[in-house]
């Protein structure tokens, strides 16, 4: 089955309701559309915004603005001199002081010691407390959360659930690595992303937010049978806190600028140096299989997985339905955006059907 077969069937099928795609084989490029979307449709690509955010990341470091060693507390110093639970079952007032302090490259590789525990019940003692104090903890929800300061002064407001580098949680680390861009920029973060990604590598489409005249393009978006957001929804006006970790919006097209430039070297946005930091794997497993490891910003393949992505292949997936990967093996990138969110935390059969499809033909 092709890529273009793979994904219509699923559409046909029920599972989603729409979907754009893009497969680039070293530079032979096959797009198209099905359900509800056509190619130029937007989406709210959820998490695959923090492999975006780290690219602006790395920028700032190729710069000097921040080095990867250096503790953030003069940029961030709401996360200055923490305290840690004494164990991860601890209440939240059991605490310990941190080892040492929390480091630029810590907020990239989301070991900062805050954020999602997959192996431990949700939301655990300390995102429990941060969602009492105000702040969603679930899914992408961008008109819930407050502006970048008093968000920053909640977060500061609880321990940390490990000691800074011990162990690897998920997306707090890339919504505390906005606000950190901005203040090492001295920009807002939607300012900085255009100037600085953005605008240079063409991705007109890429924000958060969709502006009214292209509400059009954007369309709900489903979780299981409701309705999770409508066009006019939560993307429809400019949020206090820019989230990094899952604000955007985006079209397979701007996400193929991205994934190119990062193939092709990180001209003229990044080094080849940058580039080489965000796709290797550093040696943290954040799948049960140990197959996948996190490199300072994506996702990284550590070992030849069952549906045609090689070791090495980097990317990222979002849970509101979008996916990315690049295949440096066989010269793939594969960029599947959907209208319906995963409903747990396996990826849904379009994914590994399209997967199958795009990574068997390198």
């Amino acid at each position: 089955m092709d890529v273009k077969e793979a994904v219509e069937a699923r559409v046909v099928s029920g599972e989603v309701h729409g979907a754009a795609w893009l497969v680039d084989r070293a530079g032979d490029v096959r797009s198209g559309a099905a359900g509800i979307s056509v190619p130029d449709s937007v989406f709210r690509i959820s998490s695959v915004t923090k492999p975006v955010v780290a690219a602006l990341a790395m920028g700032l470091v190729d710069d000097g603005l921040l080095r990867l060693d250096d503790p953030v507390d003069a940029l961030l110093p709401e996360l200055a001199d923490r305290r840690v639970l004494r164990t991860p079952d601890s209440p939240i007032d059991h605490t310990v002081p941190a080892d040492r302090a929390i480091t630029v490259r810590d907020v990239l590789g989301f070991r900062l010691g805050l954020g999602m525990d997959f192996t431990g019940p949700f939301p655990g003692a300390v995102l429990g407390a941060l969602a009492e104090r105000g702040l969603p903890v679930g899914p992408p929800a961008p008109q819930a959360a407050p502006a970048p300061d008093e968000w920053m002064r909640i977060v500061g407001s609880v321990p940390l659930a490990h000691q800074p580098g011990a162990r690897w949680l998920y997306n707090t680390g890339a919504q505390v690595l906005g606000v950190l861009v901005a203040r090492a920029a001295g920009r807002p973060l939607p300012d900085l992303l255009a100037e600085r990604l953005l605008d240079p590598l063409g991705m007109t489409d890429t924000g958060f937010q969709v502006p009214p005249d292209q509400r059009g393009r954007l369309g709900p978006t489903w979780l299981g049978p409701e309705v999770y957001d409508e066009a006019d929804g939560q993307w429809a006006t400019t949020p206090a806190f820019p989230d990094a970790a899952s604000g955007l919006v985006s079209t397979v097209a701007d996400l193929h600028a991205l994934a190119r430039t990062l193939r092709d070297g990180g001209g003229p946005v990044l080094t080849t140096a940058a580039v080489a930091q965000l796709v290797t794997a550093a040696g943290v497993p954040h799948d049960p299989d140990g197959g996948e490891g996190w490199g300072l910003g994506l996702g990284v393949c550590t070992a030849d997985r069952p549906d045609g992505r090689h070791a090495g292949t980097y990317g990222w997936d979002g849970g509101l339905g979008s996916t990315w990967w690049t295949d440096p093996v066989t010269d793939t990138i594969a960029i599947l955006l959907t209208t319906d969110a995963w409903t747990s935390a396996q990826p849904t059969p379009v994914f590994t059907d399209f997967f199958t499809s795009a990574f068997s033909r390198g």
